[in-house]
């Protein structure tokens, strides 16, 4: 089984998160950057796939040169090789043009499966599955908390508020998964030292027929238009207790139209 997972670089959620002033786009080069956490449930599934049906684990990711970060990670849990894609003319690319990137990747592969996290940490947009399906003409299956696949058909059970919706569809398929659907392994050191040796294959936009007009900050479907730093920390209200302080209490929730 041909089995790709797409992998993302994010800044770290759990650290200070800032946007460049020059074109209001992520600042990606000051930031703690990580593989977007969601990604590493894809990644597991991906390699139990292949424990149960053979075949070869490749990872796909769109994003600058740091972004081989992500990859090596990848690549040291067990995936076999990688395939980056990373231009200049990408920068600040909305998800309509990243998908249209990844798709024009995707169709210079070979897969049965996509697998990929239902979203990422930094836009949190949860669209690429649905995107990448239209483009390729392949049916999805999204939010995944249990997948199977046997005879051609991809199952999974979908995640709802109220339990899950069991879904199916015919291999190729794209299935987007949340982080109840495993737990990821931790790289070991033999998977760390073996990563190093493991291919990646760089392309540029001229490889995959992209016209670099039609992608970027320039043409993007969306941009920030401003942005301000988290207003500062305020004292707070002290209520003081003079025999009426659960009614000042009741009245200050009302207020806040808390109560």
């Amino acid at each position: 089984m041909d089995i790709v997972v797409l992998v993302k670089q994010v800044p770290d959620s759990g650290s200070e998160r800032n946007l460049d002033p020059a074109d209001n786009t992520v600042a990606r080069g000051s930031a703690d950057n990580v593989v977007n956490e969601i990604d590493e449930y894809a990644i597991e599934e991906a390699l139990q796939l292949k424990a149960a049906h053979g075949g070869e684990v490749t990872v796909l990711t769109v994003g600058p040169e740091s972004a081989a970060d992500a990859i090596r990670k990848a690549l040291s849990m067990g995936a076999d090789r990688a395939v980056h894609v990373a231009d200049d003319a990408i920068h600040g690319a909305c998800a309509v043009q990243t998908s249209a990137i990844l798709a024009a990747a995707l169709s210079q592969m070979s897969f049965d499966i996509v697998l990929c996290g239902a979203e990422s940490t930094d836009g949190q947009l949860a669209v690429m599955p649905a995107l990448l399906a239209e483009r390729l003409g392949v049916p999805q299956l999204s939010g995944a908390r249990k997948l199977t696949v046997e005879g051609g058909v991809a199952r999974v059970e979908r995640q709802t508020d109220g339990g899950y919706w069991a879904l199916e569809a015919p291999l190729p398929a794209i299935v987007s998964t949340w982080d109840t659907i495993n737990e990821p392994r931790y790289p070991s050191f033999k998977g760390i030292m073996a990563a190093k040796k493991k291919p990646v294959e760089k392309k540029s936009l001229a490889d995959l027929g992209i016209d670099p007009a039609t992608v970027g900050l320039a043409t993007a479907t969306s941009q920030v238009l401003d942005f301000a730093g988290r207003p500062p920390k305020g004292a707070g209200v002290k209520v003081p207790d003079e025999g009426d302080g659960a009614a000042k209490l009741v009245d200050f929730l009302a207020a806040q139209k808390i109560v």
